[in-house]
Parts: C-alpha cells; structure tokens; sequence
C-alpha cells in the first residue's frame, strides 16, 4: 500500500495527548481540563453533552483561560458548534478553532467561517472517510478516527478500529490522524506504535484522581 503524500501542518499541534471534557458541572469539568493541560495535554476539545449554546459558550470561556494560565501551549477547540468557536475567538479567548463531525456543517463551511488561523478537525473512521480528507486536504489539520472500541460516550454508528485497523488508516492519511474511542492512557503505548499521532481520550481523564500524571503517561508513550 503506498502512504498518502502528507501535507505540511499547518498549525504547530502536540496531538499526543488528547482530552474531550466528560459531563459533569462547569467546575468539574474546568478542573480537570486545568490539570490535564497542566499535565501536558496538547489539546483540549469542548464537548460535555447535553449543553445548550450560551451554556457551552460560558463553559469554553472560563475553560479556556483557566487553560492557558495552567500551559499556555495548550490548544482548546470546540466540538461541533463554530458558531460558539467563533465568537470566543473574536473576543479574543483563548479557543483555537473548532472540530467537526460527519454530520455538522462541512469543512470548507467551516473554514471560510473562521477564517484561516482557524484549527480544524473531523471526524472519521474508516478508510473511505480518511481517504476522503484528500477533498479537504488545505482546510482539515487533523483527523479523529474511531471508535477503537465501542464506547458509550458517543455512538458513531461505525464499528470497532482495533488496534490492528489502525495502521492501514495512518498509511491513508494526508494528516496527522488522533485515534478515539474509549482509548485510555494504557493503550496509548500499542496505539503509538501504530503510528497514531495522539490519542483521544474521555473517560479516562474525568475518573483519574490526577489528570495531570494521567496526561504525562500518554505523552511517555510517544
């Protein structure tokens, strides 16, 4: 199989260490993306679901500088809502950019939105959806591709990568590629060695008792 070309990135991203905010309260969740970031963590994406607008909106806001005060190169994305991502971003938070689904407005939309500073990243996880990135290869700086495992977080609707599906996928990718779906720190090692950039991980962060030591064991894995 020959490796897709990879395109220069266009953001200078840490992916190795990946968190997505669980549910819980507004502090809660700021805590344990503080320390995650404290950690290392390269990337925090905004999610907690079930959320309204102005709730994710105030949530990102207090999340994003309680981030940037822990490690500044941190990254804090939003999931799925650009609108909300663009004006933390015009208000001068510290958000980066947003991430995408299959479902959500399409990347191009996206882009011509948030301008082009903007991080962008979607969701994928399977060959043909990765090898479709080539489509939007100067708008996309990243993939999620999962699920790893099923996970009862969030249901795809696609089945299982395994550790083995994930080779043949990173060979595919014109991007760096975040593997995601009930990933916990101790896959991270297997996962690295299958040429994943990062991992993505939920759960594994909310129930540590120390989310920073939790991020520096997924970054000792790559």
């Amino acid at each position: 199989m020959c490796s897709a070309a990879k395109r220069a990135p266009r953001h200078k991203l840490d992916l190795r260490c990946y968190l997505i905010t669980a549910s819980g309260t507004f502090d809660e969740v700021i805590a344990t993306a503080t320390q995650a970031a404290r950690g290392g963590a390269g990337i925090i994406q905004v999610r907690s679901k079930p959320i309204s607008a102005r709730d994710l909106f105030e949530l990102s806001r207090r999340l994003s500088r309680a981030v940037y005060e822990a490690n500044p190169a941190t990254h804090v994305v939003i999931d799925d809502r650009a609108d909300v991502a663009a004006a933390l971003m015009r208000a001068g938070e510290n958000v980066h950019g947003v991430h995408v689904g299959q479902d959500d407005l399409p990347a191009t939309a996206v882009r011509e939105f948030l301008g082009p500073d903007a991080i962008i990243g979607l969701t994928t996880g399977t060959l043909e959806l990765v090898r479709a990135v080539e489509q939007v290869l100067d708008i996309v700086d990243y993939i999620g591709c999962g699920p790893f495992r099923a996970t009862p977080t969030k249901d795809s609707g696609r089945a299982p990568i395994g550790l083995k599906g994930y080779p043949a996928l990173v060979d595919a990718s014109p991007v760096p590629l975040v593997a995601i779906g009930d990933v916990t720190a101790a896959d991270a090692p297997a996962l690295a060695a299958a040429g994943v950039d990062g991992v993505a991980v939920v759960r594994g962060f909310a129930h540590s008792d120390d989310p920073a030591a939790y991020a520096r064991e997924i970054l000792e894995a790559f």
